[in-house]
């Protein structure tokens, strides 16, 4: 049975689909900055989660309701699992150390985003070369030939698949190597 895909003509969006594209466009930007700005990491992380689920809310928005479940299940999900673990090992929940908050690292801050928010203003305004752009209908075609998971896990397991062994190396190590340091600070019995 063939299935239609109901799309809207370029140009026109509902006024709820806007809405709600820009609440948690902004949800997400104003968690991202709280993530950024607190000092406890439980406190961080558990923004970082909701920065995870309006971006998942994002793309279910974009028509991309397989990156937005992926996006919870991976990210918010198994990702802060494996945060939280290792804030919890260390023990970083316990009191807060100093760190770089102080003014000059905050006006630092401030103008790299002014000058990442200038360059995405200024990529928004630029034209799109003919060459770069889809023609109209193309991924809906291409979602009823292959299916919505293929063209992720066709590049994801063929051309970046080293990439994507790294990353999981890194994680590995990234979480072994927390378990150490936990072992070293409560005097476990490789502490020196």
């Amino acid at each position: 049975m063939q299935q239609t895909v109901l799309s809207m003509p370029h140009g026109t969006l509902s006024i709820l689909y806007i809405f709600h594209f820009y609440l948690f466009g902004l949800i997400a930007i104003v968690s991202a900055l709280l993530f950024v700005t607190r000092k406890s990491p439980v406190a961080a992380a558990l923004w970082l989660v909701n920065t995870m689920f309006c971006l998942a809310a994002l793309y279910v928005l974009l028509d991309a309701q397989f990156i937005g479940a992926i996006q919870v299940l991976v990210y918010a999900g198994a990702i802060m699992v494996v945060f939280l673990f290792v804030i919890m090992l260390l023990n970083l929940g316990q009191g807060v150390t100093s760190d770089m908050r102080n003014l000059g690292w905050k006006l630092t801050a401030g103008l790299v985003s002014l000058a990442i928010l200038a360059e995405i203003f200024a990529l928004t305004k630029a034209k799109t070369a003919i060459a770069l752009t889809l023609p109209a209908g193309f991924t809906a075609q291409q979602i009823d030939q292959t299916g919505a998971i293929a063209p992720i896990a066709g590049p994801l397991f063929h051309e970046y698949l080293l990439a994507f062994e790294v990353t999981s190396v890194l994680l590995l190590a990234a979480v072994i190597g927390a378990v150490m340091l936990g072992k070293e600070r409560t005097g476990g019995p490789n502490a020196r």
